[in-house]
């Protein structure tokens, strides 16, 4: 994706250097193309947004929610983002910092299935 707000570079390398817990967890299992021939990237940047995961192959963004997600306005947030991002033809997958932490096995094997169908 070529148009995005370069004012977000520094707070994205900041993110990269700061992953939570569960976004550790994933990246350790999806980074330098351990599924095969899919790259991922973290903290990218994709239009107005910066997105925890994004795979350009699958057109797929992963998302790794904390408790704050929850909340009335950052769950209003979310779903305009994943609105935008469907409109440039982009899926998210959304799960939440315990399922990553207590069912890693399953968050994967529900990543895989949707790698399956989009590439």
């Amino acid at each position: 994706m070529e148009d995005y707000n370069k004012n977000l570079k520094k707070f994205s390398r900041d993110l990269r250097k700061n992953m939570t817990d569960a976004e550790r967890r994933i990246w350790c299992r999806i980074k330098g193309k351990q599924v095969p021939d899919v790259q991922f990237y973290r903290q990218k940047i994709l239009d107005n947004f910066i997105v925890d995961f994004y795979c350009p192959k699958a057109a797929l963004v992963v998302e790794i929610d904390g408790g704050q997600h929850f909340e009335k306005d950052a769950a209003e947030a979310d779903e305009k983002r994943d609105e935008k991002l469907n409109e440039l033809g982009i899926k998210v997958l959304r799960f939440n910092n315990a399922e990553v932490m207590t069912n890693t096995d399953g968050v994967m094997a529900c990543l895989y299935e949707e790698l399956k169908k989009r590439t």
